[in-house]
């Protein structure tokens, strides 16, 4: 038999918070660790290992154990060794403000009760519909697969408290070592050769039916104790990693504030001023000279509105029996990335109703959450160098600054928190306008400083990324 965990091989820094299941599953499995010839006798209603040993068995002839198991431990039915039953059905009139706290599914969180959005209700409710200190509280029904089975062990009760009809309550004194079972991947997989229906839920009979590994009850203590240091370790691993990313990410935003300062690359005084590029490209732009921002840019920077060194949303002309990129707002990246893909279409079918765009411009999120979470890019590579998409984009295009550069002022915390501060709309479809936009000011370095500019923040970003890859290995 092959040994996947000990004692002695315990997780490593690369190991990911998603592997929790797999860490209970392990344990399970892990027999060299536990196995102990000694039969302890503390049991649910009086049951033992020592009286499992002895009842009868022959409803599971057709059983086959997944995996073997010490002789000290034996198969059972959690109908077995604990009672169940789900929860309170109520009615919208029996809500009130101060009454029984009923909980839900959404009051699982994290393995802990949160009390948040917690519902009262005054009505009748059976003995078996209120919760005990050390009751185990399982998600029975949900529309989503992926929370049926979540589950958490009562403790601390101040109030007589019940829970809800798409609940079950499980009762044992085994309820640890249940709960670990119901948090494995071999319950999981049991849950789905179980469910015939397109309900997501566990009824009773399948919950009471589900064949358990149980050891003596000293070995369970042993074996959850083993498994909370394990996790213990995981998530310490799993907060310095978001630490870390948050640090990463706070770093990036102040690159780039430095970077459209100038205050990231040495200025070189032979280089044309970016104000004589800029009237000889645009006579009408307007030249600003106060904002708190930008209080010192360096001698050769200019400072303009968007509107005068951008075209905003232009239009393409095309035959409509071209092919096209089409980009809705799920296919572009967020973050600090220049990612996105796009979907083969005719010009004919998306030419209307969506927002123009073509290679070498810059699409800018223009509603909230996307912009503040930067779903930003440059088209590059589209099909016959055109494409359309959402409508809730803004499309940048100039003759000039470098695309590359631009992207890297549309990413940084200026621009943001200049848009978020004009948001129009109802909460949840809360998004810039155009004319906002483009008298937000910028500032315009010469081209060579551009193209240095850029080389040093792609620098200093692939050095941060690859801190974050070699986390994620």
């Amino acid at each position: 038999m092959t040994v996947i965990f000990s004692s002695h091989t315990l997780p490593t820094a690369n190991i990911k918070a998603n592997s929790i299941r797999v860490y209970i599953n392990v344990a399970v499995r892990s027999l060299q660790l536990f196995t102990s010839p000694k039969i302890y006798t503390n049991g649910y209603d009086s049951l033992s290992c020592i009286h499992l040993l002895y009842c009868d068995k022959s409803h599971y002839q057709n059983f086959t154990p997944p995996f073997d198991i010490p002789e000290s431990w034996q198969w059972v039915k959690i109908d077995e060794i604990a009672s169940s039953n789900i929860g309170l059905t109520y009615s919208p009139q029996d809500i009130v403000d101060d009454g029984v706290p009923v909980y839900r599914s959404n009051n699982i969180r994290d393995n802990k009760i949160c009390l948040d959005d917690i519902v009262y209700v005054s009505c009748p409710i059976l003995e078996k519909q209120y919760l005990n200190n050390g009751d185990l509280l399982i998600c029975a029904r949900n529309g989503s697969r992926r929370l049926v089975g979540k589950n958490v062990i009562i403790e601390n009760l101040e109030r007589p408290t019940s829970f809800g009809a798409f609940m079950a309550v499980c009762r044992s004194c085994y309820n640890p070592w249940i709960k670990l079972l119901l948090d494995s991947a071999y319950f999981n997989s049991y849950l789905d050769e179980s469910n015939s229906t397109a309900i997501n839920q566990i009824t009773q009979k399948m919950l009471l039916d589900f064949i358990l590994p149980l050891p003596p009850k000293e070995e369970q203590s042993r074996i959850i104790s083993a498994f909370h240091s394990i996790v213990g370790v995981i998530d310490g691993i799993d907060q310095s990693k978001k630490n870390l990313s948050e640090s990463i990410a706070n770093l990036k935003s102040k690159i780039l504030d430095l970077a459209m300062q100038g205050k990231l690359v040495p200025q070189d005084p032979a280089d044309e001023p970016a104000a004589e590029m800029l009237r000889r490209v645009n006579p009408k732009a307007k030249i600003i000279t106060d904002n708190p921002h930008y209080p010192q840019l360096p001698d050769n920077w200019v400072l303009t509105r968007i509107k005068d060194v951008f075209e905003i949303n232009p239009k393409n002309k095309a035959s409509d029996n071209i092919q096209a990129g089409f980009v809705p707002m799920a296919s572009i990246h967020d973050g600090y990335s220049n990612k996105f893909h796009y979907d083969v279409k005719q010009w004919g079918e998306i030419k209307s109703g969506f927002t123009h765009f073509a290679d070498g411009d810059i699409a800018v999120a223009k509603i909230s959450p996307c912009l503040e979470n930067r779903k930003s890019m440059i088209l590059r590579d589209l099909p016959n160098g055109i494409g359309a998409g959402t409508t809730e984009l803004l499309i940048f295009r100039s003759t000039i600054l470098i695309p590359e550069f631009s992207l890297l002022f549309f990413k940084s915390d200026n621009f943001i928190k200049c848009c978020t501060g004009t948001f129009n709309g109802v909460v949840g479809q809360q998004r810039v306008g155009k004319s906002i936009v483009e008298d937000i000011h910028i500032p315009i370095p010469p081209l060579n400083t551009q193209r240095a500019i850029i080389e040093r923040v792609q620098g200093w970003f692939n050095c941060l990324d690859n801190i974050i890859v070699s986390l994620l290995k």
